[in-house]
C-alpha cells in the first residue's frame, strides 16, 4: 500500500439569476423520469451511484464508490445529516418500456453547508451518458437549491475528469479553489 495525492477542483455556481432548463415531454419521450427523493429510494439511489462510479477514478478517490454496500452506507449517510437537501436530491430511472418501474440510471444529491448548496455526488451509469442527463440531474439539484433559499452552489470534481469538467463548465461553474485527496493505493 503507498499512499497517494488526488488532485480536485473545487467548482462554484452562483444560482442568483440561474435557469434551469429542461425538456420534460421529450425527457419521458426518451424513456426517462426524474423522480424525487424519498426514503423508500435509498438502494434504487445506490445502485445508481455504484453502477456510475464502480470502474470510475472516483472509486479510488473514494474506495466506497466501488462497493455496492459502500454506496448503500454513503446514501444513508448523506440522507441522514441534518443539512441534507431533499429537493436537491433526485433519482433518475429509464424506462424500456411503457408501464414498467425502470431501472435507476442516475443519481444527484444535495447538502447545505454554511449557506452553499454543496453536490455531494452526481452520477449516471455509463449506457445513459452523452445524453445530457447529468446536465439534467445538476439542474434539478439547482432548482431545488433556489427553492431552499440558496444562491451558490459548489462540487469538488477529481481533475482527470475532465468530461466532468467540461460539463460543469458549460453550465457556469467556475474553478474556484485546487484541493487534493490523500488516498492509500494498492501498489
Amino acid at each position: 500500500m503507498g499512499m497517494t495525492y488526488f488532485r480536485r477542483y473545487r467548482m462554484e455556481l452562483n444560482l442568483r439569476g440561474f435557469r434551469a432548463q429542461w425538456d420534460r415531454e421529450a425527457l419521458e419521450a426518451a424513456g426517462y423520469q426524474f423522480v424525487g427523493y424519498d426514503e423508500g429510494l435509498i438502494r434504487d439511489h445506490a445502485q445508481a451511484k455504484y453502477q456510475s462510479f464502480r470502474s470510475e477514478i472516483d472509486a479510488d478517490v473514494f474506495p466506497c464508490l466501488g462497493r455496492r454496500d459502500g454506496c448503500l452506507r454513503l446514501m444513508r449517510e448523506i440522507t441522514s445529516r441534518a443539512t441534507f437537501v431533499p429537493g436537491s436530491t433526485w433519482l433518475l430511472r429509464y424506462h424500456d418500456r411503457p408501464g414498467g418501474r425502470g431501472m435507476p440510471v442516475g443519481t444527484i444529491q444535495g447538502l447545505e453547508a454554511e449557506g452553499w448548496g454543496v453536490i455531494q455526488n452526481i452520477g449516471v451509469i455509463t449506457e445513459h451518458r452523452g445524453r445530457g442527463l447529468g446536465r439534467l440531474l445538476i439542474n434539478r439539484a439547482a432548482t431545488g437549491f433556489q427553492a431552499a433559499g440558496i444562491e451558490k452552489m459548489h462540487l469538488e470534481v477529481t481533475t482527470a475528469n475532465t468530461a466532468a469538467i467540461r460539463l460543469y463548465e458549460q453550465i457556469g461553474f467556475q474553478r474556484a479553489q485546487v484541493v487534493y485527496k490523500a488516498c492509500e493505493v494498492v501498489g
